[in-house]
């Protein structure tokens, strides 16, 4: 009978979601829905002095923007709680009882400064336990606990031989035993350790499926031991390249990498980012590039992974988040580019949403919006050359006339028929009137009024944005620098 399919993702409440944690979450989403199973949401906080004050609210939060949606969770509850490990505590020390009953673990009593004498004393660069409390007799270790002595419970690796597992990306993985520490399994304060807590947790709450960084590969056979000892169900493991920065850095948001929130504040849809990360490491079938999350769901196969490192390329996502927005609903971009145009235009009266028609075919990000538009609030110094254009036919000279013209007609339209349709008939008309091409007109306009050789919209749009008095304005300006 096969059972049902759940993940888990179990972020530690440390900080912000990182790039390589979203990813995670995402694939352990896309596993679990794929196969109509159950995705479970639990936090890790055993590391007490990591704990970072609402990052437990960042994990919910995230998950929610990006709509991965968990089943069973602290926030909503489930079949298997507690879901905060901390929260668990009791649950643990019983298992390690086992481990010790069964000779796969034993009682440590060495203090820190033992154990930093002989790290101290060691010749080799990377030390482990020296095992000192492996073969402690009975009576020495009834001796101290009876006399309250401090201690921790390691796991009893084996001295030969080979571990070996089965990885969805790696396939067949072997670790020589002898390479395997005494990893401590519960601290002297009664916490478990990661390396335990998450095995007793996987076991008791069924995940099948476990997602995390190729950097565990070489623990895992830690991880089995113990599943073995116990006479549990081994998971399917899925161990995955790291996200890089380039061919040599990992990304870190120590390094000042973006965090999930960064790429949010940097003006990246949660859609494109999704879609986004979701290709990294994982290949559709077919070249499709843009997914929504249920489409994921449908063409998700967990052979699509990969063994190569992941690089994260912010060019290719800023492009792709570029996509997202020319394709959207321009009532869903100006409600969602709202923020961004209030951040970047104070003048009161202007009209944010035909600012956003105006962009929306520009912007690669909502970011990108302010410096397309930052002459609205504020006219930028500029050289006269900007007049000169040589595809308009335009020079200093035939600019100036052509100002001084359009500023004359301009005058005479009412602010009441200030609009785009009047305005533009209005220079449309003056052009013919004086037999020059209508870029002989627009240009010269259209840079008094922005200072910039490139806007979003041409002269009439952006008269109408700035209104007959500021655009009166500007135009004199443009005449009194010509």
């Amino acid at each position: 009978m096969n059972r049902e399919v759940r993940t888990r993702f179990a972020p530690s409440p440390t900080g912000y979601m990182h790039i390589g944690n979203l990813r995670t979450a995402l694939y352990e989403y896309l596993i679990a829905k794929s196969s109509s199973g159950k995705f479970i949401l639990r936090i890790e906080d055993t590391d007490q002095e990591r704990y970072v004050e609402g990052a437990t609210d960042i994990i919910y939060t995230t998950l929610k923007q990006t709509g991965l949606l968990h089943d069973e969770g602290p926030d909503i509850g489930g079949d298997y709680g507690p879901y905060i490990q901390s929260e668990r505590k009791d649950t643990y020390l019983p298992y390690a009882i086992e481990l010790v009953n069964k000779d796969a673990a034993y009682y440590c009593f060495c203090t820190k400064d033992r154990l930093e004498s002989v790290k101290a004393e060691s010749s080799q660069v990377v030390t482990g336990y020296d095992r000192h409390c492996r073969d402690l007799s009975r009576e020495e270790i009834e001796a101290n606990l009876k006399a309250g002595t401090p201690y921790v419970i390691r796991q009893k690796m084996p001295l030969s031989g080979k571990t070996c597992y089965h990885d969805v990306v790696y396939g067949a993985v072997e670790i020589e035993n002898a390479e395997l520490e005494d990893q401590i399994l519960l601290k002297s304060d009664g916490m478990p350790t990661y390396n335990f807590a998450n095995v007793i947790d996987d076991h008791l709450m069924n995940i099948t499926h476990v997602v995390r960084g190729n950097e565990y590969l070489s623990s895992t056979p830690k991880y089995n031991l113990l599943y073995n000892a116990f006479g549990w169900d081994i998971p399917t493991y899925i161990h995955l390249p790291l996200v890089m920065k380039d061919a040599h850095n990992k990304l870190s948001k120590r390094n000042g990498d973006a965090s999930f929130q960064d790429l949010l504040e940097q003006g990246y849809l949660t859609e494109a980012i999704v879609n986004y990360i979701a290709l990294l490491g994982w290949s559709p079938r077919d070249n499709q590039e843009f997914f929504t999350l249920s489409e994921l769901i449908d063409n998700f196969y967990i052979e699509g992974f990969s063994k190569s490192p992941s690089i994260f390329d912010k060019v290719k996502l800023t492009w792709m988040n570029g996509e997202y927005l020319r394709k959207m609903n321009p009532e869903e971009y100006f409600s969602r580019a709202l923020p961004f145009l209030k951040e970047a235009v104070k003048t009161p009266g202007i009209d944010l949403k035909k600012i956003a028609s105006l962009v929306q075919g520009r912007a690669d990000t909502f970011k990108d919006i302010a410096p397309l538009i930052d002459f609205i609030d504020e006219l930028p110094e500029y050289d006269t050359e900007l007049f000169c254009h040589k595809k308009m036919k335009t020079d200093r000279e035939n600019s100036l006339d052509n100002l001084k013209v359009a500023l004359y007609v301009l005058k005479n339209v009412s602010s009441s028929d200030w609009t785009e349709a009047v305005l533009h008939d209005k220079l449309i008309e003056l052009a013919g009137n004086l037999g020059v091409k209508n870029g002989q007109i627009m240009w010269p306009i259209r840079t008094a009024l922005s200072g910039k050789d490139v806007t979003p919209g041409g002269a009439i749009e952006i008269l109408y944005l700035l209104g007959k008095d500021e655009s009166l304005a500007r135009i004199e300006t443009g005449i009194d620098m010509l």
